[in-house]
């Protein structure tokens, strides 16, 4: 059966408390006519007789009375829902600026950086380029090497080793390898493997996360940071740990911004998970 719609049933409140429809057309705008079909058509889904209409108007019937009642619940409880959202839409909100890689990782560990029960909004910006601070792209960026300068407050994080992985059960007779795109390649990490002069690049890719199923699904070997491919049971290391690749995190905050006290929580939040995983990121946490 068709169901009646909010806006005829919003459209019956007025008629029905209004006590006609020239009353319900001033209200909302539609013309009597239009008004009248549409309360004709509310009684066929309905199945209901809503009205007693007669030349004082539109009197309300017993079932158009009940009916009344249920939308004035129904408006009582969207008021509400409208209410606990204009709630919600008033939290300050953190925005952060990381990696592809840092992006999935804290995705992982998101409890740890965020829950529902902070009295704060997370936008989460992924980006493997710089930020700029300057016009408040993000109140805080993870970023690969130390700002040279700007109005932004840093904190030394953890080192970030990278290696060569490749499928678990990669057959080792398989020389292709797997590359980002020379386009998009912005990191060493990224460009490490078309800059070996011999290696066989039969796959690349624009994306990281497309790098990573790539060599998930065995298309060839190819460089993943250490806290993402040995955390991933269905590969194994295929060299040892790249260390002209090793490089410091550092989180960034705009320093105007730091000294709220939402985005201080969350600095310190990411710089605790960070910490507590630095042998992962280092790669000395290789799984067995």
């Amino acid at each position: 059966m068709k169901e009646a719609s909010w806006d005829d049933l919003q459209l019956f409140f007025h008629v029905a408390t209004g006590g006609g429809l020239s009353a319900a057309a001033a209200r909302t705008g539609l013309s009597a006519p239009t008004i009248g079909r549409r309360m004709l058509a509310l009684e066929r889904v309905t199945g209901r007789s809503l009205f007693n209409r007669g030349p004082t108007g539109y009197l309300l019937a017993k079932d158009g009375q009940e009916l009344l009642d249920r939308v004035r619940r129904m408006q009582d409880a969207a008021r509400a829902i409208s209410d606990w959202r204009g709630e919600v839409l008033t939290l300050p909100i953190v925005s952060t600026v990381v990696d592809s890689w840092t992006s999935r990782f804290i995705a992982d560990h998101l409890a740890s950086v965020w829950t529902p029960k902070d009295c704060f909004r997370m936008c989460y910006k992924t980006c493997d380029a710089s930020v700029d601070f300057t016009y408040r792209e993000a109140h805080i960026a993870i970023r690969h090497s130390r700002p040279d300068g700007g109005n932004v407050a840093i904190r030394r994080s953890v080192k970030v080793a990278h290696a060569v992985y490749q499928a678990a059960d990669y057959d080792e007779t398989n020389c292709n390898w797997i590359s980002l795109g020379t386009d998009i390649a912005i990191t060493p990490a990224d460009k490490w493997t078309f800059e070996q002069p011999d290696y066989w690049i039969t796959s690349w890719t624009n994306t990281p996360h497309m790098l990573f199923y790539l060599i998930r699904g065995g298309a060839g070997r190819g460089v993943l940071p250490c806290f993402i491919g040995d955390q991933e049971r269905k590969l194994v290391r295929a060299g040892p740990v790249i260390d002209e690749l090793t490089y410091e995190m550092w989180i960034v905050a705009h320093d105007d911004e730091r000294q709220r006290p939402e985005v201080r929580t969350v600095i310190d939040r990411l710089a605790t998970l960070f910490a507590d995983h630095e042998d992962l990121f280092a790669g000395e946490r290789p799984l067995v």
